[in-house]
């Protein structure tokens, strides 16, 4: 299978790698660039587990081939720093495994900065692209509601 020299942007950064024409981003994510927190769950855009940003919109990076970020704005959980939601997932206790975490917190993240005033449902409809096998969702839902409020900077 024929390989191309590809350059990303992520987390801000320019990166440059070579893969196959049907690596996916998140392949390419976690194998070449050593960024591990966006997870290989279903693989077939269920879960959310591998949700990354790209060009500030939720993204399941086990279905978008990595030729397909050429000339975007990738954002893993990585790349975040310390942003609002993050620490609203750990003061509402928002996690149990952490498996699906990362996922949630950039489906989230997006969230907010597209839509600052969210209601109810809207933050159900954009969560309900992400599973929790362990039932945090409450939690989940008090930490985005608590970021939407501006507790957290």
């Amino acid at each position: 299978m024929k390989h191309i020299k590809l350059t990303l942007t992520i987390n801000g950064e320019q990166r440059d790698t070579v893969v196959r024409m049907a690596d996916t981003l998140l392949d390419t994510l976690r194998g070449k660039f050593d960024l591990t927190c966006a997870k290989r769950g279903c693989e077939n855009g269920d879960c959310g587990a591998c949700t990354v940003l790209v060009d500030g919109l939720p993204n399941k990076s086990c279905m978008m081939l990595a030729v397909d970020a050429r000339g975007k704005q990738v954002t893993t959980i990585e790349g975040l720093q310390n942003a609002p939601m993050q620490h609203a997932f750990i003061e509402k206790w928002a996690f149990q495994c952490g498996y699906c975490t990362s996922g949630f917190i950039m489906n989230a993240h997006a969230l907010v900065n597209q839509h600052p005033n969210a209601i109810d449902e809207m933050l159900e409809e954009w969560l309900s692209s992400n599973i929790c096998r362990c039932t945090s969702y409450q939690e989940i839902k008090e930490a985005v509601k608590y970021v939407l409020k501006g507790n957290v900077t």
